[in-house]
């Protein structure tokens, strides 16, 4: 009888494979309170390496990191009138603390440009204050009616960009370098996922916002996935909380601002994006772990090899772990680590010691082929590259094959539904036409220009909607 397979095969049940990935690969639990998740080590790993890139590139960009109250009184929220309608179903309040009422309930963070504004209101006080750059890394609670581990959690993990600014221009340049040169470079040069950058439509825009810039990814079933955002804010919240500086001219001037963020919502879209029927494929210039080392056998001689490989691949730049837990079955260790993604195992045996090789198993394009142990170090950074630059290509070829170019309604209805993308001009389509995609679980998740680029507006002319179902 043929074993059954450790995972559910994508092709049967995408959902369920994406639930046995996490399990199987010990990236994260379900958390007691429904809609919450315990993030793993291995899970938390992959986090940790976001944030180290993601981090690197907000303070290029000239931002400085901060941090806010989780509490904010629920007055605040109430300011700004589109925000609170917004975000209202999502609220998580607090009405007692310290065994009574409070005389003000307070709102659990779902996002901070209240509390944010409350503070650059005093922070402001001149045009030499400006620009105000700040970044959080924070948790967050929105009240999740469908959850779904990493993708759709009540309390999820991020990071969040403030930004105030003395003029308009100023305000939608940087929210578009952040788009562009934190966000895409990120995600396309080290998640490996070709994404589409594009402007909200006015109905899928950010509460509050007067500009929306997103990032959409086409995940393994065809379905997108919002990977990041970045919000032109106007002058919305400076109105609302007096945010304002003294200008050369000596007058009194609101501020211009922004706000942006991603989260671990990027995890599941890793997962998705790359993963295939034997578990993760984790890029490797983001991988926590890039080259596993496995000894086969307890033999001393074994062991003793498989750590001085370790010592020379980590001398030679690359992440490395040595297994050496001989009392465990190698063939499971070898199945986990395929699991988890880890780009490279060298795997050394009593046998590989006699003919000065080791056996080198590449997780991503698959493959294992005899390596000189001697040539294991020049070898492997170019081994990384190619298999970075693999899962990009998949990743672009899969979003241009599943994207049809179509004219009508119905077309871009029965392309989502099929499992993928659709394009159809904006002009064909428009609000009308977007309500009627909502009647069948399918969205615009952006607006493009002719050439592909980010259009300037939402009716500029030659604009094009990229419709879809997504997560």
């Amino acid at each position: 009888m043929a074993k059954a397979p450790v995972l559910t095969p994508r092709s049967d049940d995408f959902p369920r494979w994406y639930q046995d990935v996490i399990n199987k690969a010990e990236l994260a639990d379900n958390g007691p309170v429904r809609g919450t998740m315990v993030i793993r080590p291995y899970g938390y790993g992959l986090w940790e390496r976001m944030q180290q890139e993601m981090d690197a590139r907000i303070k290029e960009a000239g931002a400085q990191n901060a941090y806010f109250p989780l509490f904010i009184p629920q007055s605040y929220l109430t300011r700004e009138a589109e925000h609170v309608e917004g975000f209202a179903p999502e609220l998580a309040v607090v009405t007692h603390g310290g065994g009574k009422e409070l005389e003000e309930p307070v709102v659990v963070r779902p996002t901070s440009e209240t509390i944010v504004n409350e503070y650059f209101s005093k922070w402001v006080q001149s045009y030499r204050d400006l620009p105000l750059l700040i970044n959080q890394w924070a948790n967050v609670v929105r009240w999740e009616m469908r959850p779904r581990v990493f993708l759709r959690t009540t309390e999820f993990l991020w990071q969040e960009g403030h930004t105030a600014h003395a003029t308009y221009e100023d305000a939608r340049d940087y929210a578009a370098h952040i788009h562009k040169e934190v966000y895409a470079d990120f995600m396309v040069n080290v998640l490996g996922i070709d994404v589409v950058l594009g402007r909200k439509t006015a109905s899928e825009r950010f509460a509050g916002a007067v500009n929306t810039l997103t990032l959409e990814a086409m995940m393994g079933d065809g379905k997108a996935l919002q990977m990041g955002t970045s919000h032109e804010l106007g002058q919305n919240f400076a109105k609302a909380f007096a945010t304002q500086y003294l200008s050369r001219d000596g007058k009194q001037e609101l501020v211009w601002q922004t706000s942006w963020g991603s989260s671990t919502r990027m995890v599941g879209g890793l997962i998705m994006s790359h993963g295939d029927d034997s578990g993760l494929r984790v890029p490797p210039r983001l991988a926590p772990v890039q080259v596993v080392v496995l000894a086969i056998k307890g033999d001393q001689a074994v062991l003793a090899k498989v750590h001085e490989i370790g010592d020379r691949l980590t001398a030679a730049g690359l992440r490395v772990r040595v297994d050496d837990r001989t009392d465990t079955p190698f063939g499971r260790r070898a199945v986990d680590w395929e699991l988890k993604g880890v780009p490279v195992r060298v795997e050394v045996g009593p046998r590989d010691l006699e003919s000065g090789t080791a056996m080198l198993a590449r997780r991503i394009p698959g493959g294992k082929e005899p390596v000189a142990l001697d040539a294991l170090a020049a070898l492997l950074p170019g081994v990384m590259e190619e298999d970075q630059a693999l899962l990009l290509r998949q990743s672009r070829e899969r979003r241009e094959s599943r994207t049809s170019d179509v004219s009508t309604i119905d077309a871009a209805v029965e392309a989502a539904l099929a499992g993928g993308w659709a394009r159809i001009p904006w002009a064909d389509l428009g609000e009308e036409g977007e309500a009627r995609l909502a009647e069948h679980a399918v969205t615009v998740r952006c607006l493009v220009a002719e050439d592909g680029s980010v259009p300037g507006a939402d009716d500029t002319p030659g604009n094009v909607a990229v419709v879809a179902r997504a997560y």
